[in-house]
């Protein structure tokens, strides 16, 4: 087979993966928006973290509310968990590694906010105590998972929301989770400035 026969199959495959997921997860991220929006007209913030790809995924949906989406309007407050190295650093020296973003939430959290939880596998340990810690200054919580939702699924409480790509690859679950992160931003853009 070549490269673009390939290529080809890998754009195949990740349409097959959106074409199953639009269904199953139209509902949740509209839950999501929700939440979302919500929290911005209380006057709270979303806080993010993820791991790798997903701390990427993280940061681009800080930024997108920060700065802008598609339409210019005021920032929002949101915070990538994933971006103060000296933070990082310092947490995962001191204590460990799974309390990296914890450690934040419990110093940056407060009750009303939302914390966008991203791991492609729901085992994340780091992701995974971000949400017990959320869970404690009473945070919402919009997770992004991938798979069966791995330990955070059992983790979530009524108030939260598991937004569950339905595949097994981790490339086709995080393709699916840019998109989500591009409806929830521009839905929260249609909510709150419509």
């Amino acid at each position: 087979m070549s490269i673009q026969d390939q290529i080809i199959e890998l754009f195949d495959a990740s349409i097959e993966t959106k074409q199953a997921a639009k269904e199953l997860l139209a509902a949740p991220i509209a839950l999501a928006v929700e939440r979302m929006t919500a929290a911005f007209k209380a006057g709270n913030k979303i806080l993010s973290c993820g791991n790798g790809g997903s701390a990427a995924d993280a940061q681009h949906f800080s930024a997108e509310l920060v700065c802008r989406f598609e339409r210019e309007r005021p920032g929002l407050p949101a915070v990538a968990l994933t971006t103060d190295s000296s933070a990082l650093t310092a947490i995962s020296n001191d204590y460990h590694y799974d309390e990296v973003f914890a450690k934040q939430v419990n110093a940056l959290g407060q009750s009303g906010d939302v914390l966008l939880a991203i791991s492609t596998s729901g085992n994340s340990a780091n992701v995974v105590r971000a949400i017990e810690s959320a869970h404690e200054k009473g945070i919402t919580v919009v997770a992004l998972t991938g798979r069966d939702g791995g330990n955070i699924a059992n983790l979530l409480q009524d108030n939260d929301v598991e937004i569950r790509v339905p595949s097994n690859s981790t490339a086709r679950v995080q393709e699916v989770h840019l998109l989500t992160i591009h409806c929830l931003c521009h839905q929260i853009d249609e909510v709150l400035f419509g």
